[in-house]
């Protein structure tokens, strides 16, 4: 371990603190930040994602914020090979990596490595899966899935819809299933860092409840006015990872396919809160499957994580 540089790795529900707690820390030591958001990546979506503003950016600067457009695809692997890159530049100029952020694939994918050699997303090939599900029902997605692929099948549920299109995606591209390859397949493991992981994990009312006002400000500050300007400035299509980011697919709808009444607007703001509620408790799911197999500290609210990382790194 004497020769495994340090990595800090922040994580927690969306709403739990994360992002004011990494800030503290970064102004008490010789620490960089790397933003660990699926959402964050693209330009123009500020907002709906509540991204650091451009103040707040330039005090405490972040790696990994606003580097593409809302119209490309940003992966897990795409992220492992940026982080670990950046890291070992911190390192190398002996500052220490804080990775803070809500995309626990992300995490799991640099705290475990990611199968070699897997085919990257295909656009296409999603949409014509997403396609099937939303005509034929997701029931007959998951069985064509359990046909080419049983093993995955007793994996997931019906309900695991982007895992579900990931192996067939991986199967139409190669002919393989994907747990045949990825058995086969060797990992890509950084063992060259020694990952520190911490995690806030609040009270789900209480989170419940910051959800709702953040949203509400959200609402307030001109998240619908931002949807339009996207509309106007990027051809957007609902099944681009984009546009799957809690909030903006809601608004989307409403904003396409609706009569733009204030009851429909009551109803998309309704569904908004319900899915931003619903990524909560996955990343609640990831972040117990996490710790399973990884060895974590968890907090219940903010202020004891920064008592005790203040010991540890203050």
């Amino acid at each position: 371990m004497s020769n495994q540089l340090p990595v800090i790795n922040l994580m927690g529900p969306t709403a739990s603190g994360k992002t004011a707690l990494a800030c503290e820390l970064f102004e008490r030591g010789n620490f960089e930040l790397i933003s660990v958001d699926s959402a964050l990546v693209y330009q123009d979506m500020d907002i709906g994602t509540a991204k650091p503003t451009k103040a707040e950016l330039e005090q405490y600067p972040h790696h990994l914020i606003d580097i593409i457009s809302p119209l490309e695809v940003y992966s897990a692997a795409n992220f492992v090979e940026d982080a670990c890159v950046l890291i070992d530049d911190m390192h190398a100029r002996g500052k220490t990596p804080i990775l803070v952020g809500g995309t626990m694939l992300y995490y799991k994918a640099l705290l475990e490595g990611l199968s070699s050699n897997l085919p990257s997303a295909d656009y296409a090939v999603r949409a014509e899966i997403e396609e099937k599900g939303e005509c034929e029902g997701w029931d007959a997605v998951y069985a064509e899935l359990c046909s080419v692929d049983p093993l995955a099948g007793e994996k997931f549920k019906v309900s695991d819809k982007q895992r579900i299109i990931r192996a067939l995606e991986v199967y139409k591209l190669t002919g393989q299933p994907i747990t045949k390859l990825q058995a086969e397949q060797p990992k890509n493991l950084p063992y060259r860092y020694n990952f520190h992981n911490y995690a806030l994990l609040p009270d789900r009312l209480e989170l419940h409840g910051r959800i709702a006002q953040r949203l509400k400000i959200m609402w307030e500050i001109g998240f619908l006015n931002e949807v339009k300007g996207l509309i106007e400035k990027y051809d957007l299509d609902e099944n681009l990872p984009a546009m799957r980011s809690v909030g903006y697919r809601q608004a989307l709808d409403f904003l396409r396919n609706s009569d733009l009444s204030s009851e429909k607007q009551r109803e998309m703001e309704d569904k908004a809160l319900f899915a931003t509620r619903q990524l909560a408790k996955r990343q609640y799911t990831w972040l117990r499957s996490l710790q399973e197999t990884h060895k974590f500290t968890t907090y219940l609210t903010a202020k004891q994580a920064q008592e005790d990382l203040r010991n540890c790194y203050g």
